[in-house]
């Protein structure tokens, strides 16, 4: 007989998942970026596709990934069956890339029972557990509740005043060589640069093969950065492996922590280069 959980950690093992993948309340979220459906693609057994891009994001905003409204995330994660007392595991296809933004997303609207698969599905292959043909969720409709926790991310006026003032620590998860302008900007005609008094930490740098590295390591690279009740905003490309940071840092003890939604897509557009 199945039992309803609660999870841990912000992050599980592979074999965590395997153990637990018939709880009555446990729901799989596919949180990859850009992924569309397609039958002839693997997934965890009883996933379902959480869409950043066209679901989960606001459309109307010029920059990719925006932050969605509290009616638009809840509409959505009701859904895909999501409720009130769901423990919710989100993976991606790439180790642990988009889906630390589908574990921020649901912690910013005020769910906190949800982590993070540590390797992801390339893990899940790794071990050999079972895998199914992708589906379409086609199942009830939830009961989730958003709550809206402001604090959880910053827009462009907040990072502003952040920079000018240095009342935050803003951690730019970008690699060294687009932080440090010496390698273009991969989005086209977007300028090199990076955020006045930002420092850098390559979210690369946290991972080893896609996995996320034990927290002993994780807290030694945060720790020259800054200390543990900082006010820290990560910012990093568009708002996704600025996510990376915030899980890793969020195991590491650190309390006071944001996203900047729009991050340098956004900054370096309304910013002119000086």
């Amino acid at each position: 007989m199945s039992t309803s959980i609660s999870l841990p950690t912000p992050i599980v093992s592979v074999k965590w998942l395997q153990e637990h993948l018939n709880n009555e309340n446990l729901i799989v979220l596919d949180g990859t970026i850009n992924k569309v459906f397609n039958a002839s693609q693997k997934q965890i057994p009883g996933t379902r596709l959480f869409d950043i891009k066209k679901k989960f994001s606001d459309v109307s905003n010029p920059f990719p990934s925006a932050f969605p409204s509290e009616e638009q995330f809840q509409r959505e994660a009701r859904n895909l069956g999501v409720n009130t007392n769901s423990a919710i595991v989100v993976y991606d296809d790439k180790g642990i890339y988009s889906s630390a933004r589908v574990w921020w997303l649901f912690r910013a609207f005020g769910y906190n029972n949800v982590a993070v698969l540590n390797g992801g599905f390339p893990e899940w292959l790794k071990a050999g557990y079972a895998t199914e043909s992708m589906t379409n969720y086609d199942g009830e409709i939830g009961d989730f509740s958003a709550n809206l926790q402001p604090k959880f991310m910053q827009f462009f006026d907040d990072v502003k005043t952040a920079s000018a003032n240095k009342t935050h620590t803003i951690i730019d998860a970008r690699s060294a060589g687009r932080f440090n302008c010496e390698v273009p900007e991969p989005r086209e005609g977007l300028r090199m640069g990076t955020i006045p008094n930002s420092v850098n930490l390559p979210f690369t740098d946290l991972l080893t093969d896609g996995v996320l590295k034990p927290q002993v390591e994780l807290e030694k690279a945060f720790y020259m950065l800054a200390d543990k009740n900082d006010d820290i905003i990560f910012s990093c490309g568009s708002g996704l492996t600025a996510c990376v940071l915030a899980l890793a840092a969020d195991i590491s003890g650190y309390n006071n922590l944001s996203v900047y939604d729009g991050s340098w897509t956004e900054w370096g557009d309304l910013v002119p280069n000086k």
